[in-house]
C-alpha cells in the first residue's frame, strides 16, 4: 500500500459512527486511520461499518494498544494535536505530507499529558462560545481538507491527489 498522505489518529474514540465517518474521509483523500485503544466500541461493530458504508474495505487502518505503541509505529513524524485549549488556529499550521493529525475522544478530548508535552503543536478550530465542541468526524475532515487546500495552493499536492484537486 502506498504511503498515506496523512495519518489521522483517534485517541480513545467512543462513538462508532464517528470513527466510521472519519474512516470514510480517510478513504476519500488517501489518509490512514489509526485507532488508539481503549475503544468505546467493537471494531467489528455494525455501526462503525454502517457509518463507513461500503468504503471500509478500502480503508488503510490500524488499531494500536496505547499512545506509546502509536509513537513507536510512527517515529520521526510531525504530530499536530487538535484541542479546544490551543492558542493557534488549525489554519496557522503548515502541513506536510505524511504528518500525524491527532484527535481526542468525544467526551474528554485529548488527555492533558499529551497536550502539554508539545503545546506549540496544539491547534484548535475556532467556534462560537455557545458551542462546546464540533463533532469529531467534522473536525477531522476540516483539518484534513485544510492540509490539502494548502498543498494545492502551493502547487505541492501529494501523488494521487492531483486528479482529485486539479489546478484551476
Amino acid at each position: 500500500m502506498p504511503e498515506p498522505i496523512l495519518n489521522i489518529v483517534l485517541h480513545h474514540p467512543e462513538i462508532p459512527f464517528n470513527a466510521g465517518n472519519v474512516g470514510r474521509t480517510c478513504v476519500a483523500i488517501g489518509a490512514k486511520l489509526w485507532l488508539v485503544r481503549p475503544l468505546g466500541f467493537l471494531i467489528d461493530d455494525r455501526h462503525i461499518r454502517r457509518a463507513g458504508l461500503d468504503y471500509w474495505q478500502h480503508l488503510d487502518w490500524e488499531v494500536v494498544d496505547d499512545w506509546a505503541s502509536l509513537k513507536a509505529r510512527l517515529p520521526e513524524r510531525k504530530y499536530w494535536f487538535m484541542t479546544k485549549y490551543a492558542k493557534r488556529h488549525y489554519t496557522e499550521a503548515r502541513y506536510q505530507s505524511g504528518e500525524v493529525l491527532v484527535f481526542g475522544n468525544e467526551s474528554k478530548g485529548l488527555p492533558i499529558e499529551i497536550r502539554d508535552r508539545e503545546p506549540e503543536r496544539c491547534l484548535r478550530i475556532p467556534m462560537h462560545a455557545k458551542v462546546r465542541s464540533l463533532n469529531l468526524s467534522v473536525s477531522a475532515a476540516i483539518v484534513a481538507y485544510e492540509a490539502i487546500r494548502q498543498w494545492r495552493e502551493a502547487g505541492n499536492l501529494p501523488d494521487g491527489l492531483q486528479e482529485l484537486f486539479p489546478s484551476s
